[in-house]
């Protein structure tokens, strides 16, 4: 009788690790799901910023035609940017396409006949709205990401996470800060 109070103990405390196991191991599956998820967000507002850029091109290059270099460098880096594989690509691609939004709408300030039409105008509004998407997904795709590499490396996660499959991922940031210090300005 004397064996088993140490047998008890032992079994109590493999089911407590088991399920600290357990509930941690899913906790990490959802964390990464659901960066998965917010990754898949800021892939669609990317697309969808990068199908609106065309529009965009044409309508400008109907005022300005002589501006090509302008519209060479906004579909090179709309192509940068469809072609990026992960958040440190698509970063570097960012900071283009905003540099070259920033010509593009510069050029666009000089021509009022181009800022009174409607297509113009309609098509701003949706980049508009569509930056904004960017920046809502990118928010809650940083802070899933945040989540997530906070649960693999606090201690005792950090001894048997990465061994489960789990790795810490990368947030997005913009790498030229200096591209997006001051966003493109957009005129109604």
């Amino acid at each position: 009788m004397e064996w088993l109070v140490p047998v008890l103990i032992v079994v109590v405390l493999a089911v407590v690790v088991g399920i600290y196991l357990w509930a941690t191991y899913n906790s990490l599956v959802q964390l990464n799901v659901r960066v998965d998820e917010a990754w898949s967000d800021i892939t669609v507002q990317l697309k969808r910023r990068a199908d609106l850029l065309p529009n965009l091109i044409e309508t400008v290059k109907g005022y300005a035609a002589h501006e090509k270099a302008v519209f060479e460098n906004v579909t090179r880096a709309r192509a940068e940017t469809l072609s990026a594989t992960g958040p440190a690509e698509a970063g570097v691609a960012e900071g283009h396409l905003q540099q070259a939004l920033k010509s593009l709408f510069a050029v666009a300030e000089a021509y009022p006949q181009l800022q009174a039409s409607q297509n113009y105008l309609q098509l701003q509004h949706s980049i508009v709205d569509t930056e904004d998407k960017i920046q809502a997904s990118r928010r809650f795709y940083n802070g899933g990401v945040r989540e997530l590499n906070t649960k693999i490396k606090v201690f005792p996660n950090n001894l048997f996470a990465r061994n489960l499959g789990f790795h810490e991922r990368e947030f997005f940031e913009v790498v030229d800060g200096a591209g997006i210090a001051e966003p493109p300005r957009v005129q109604f």
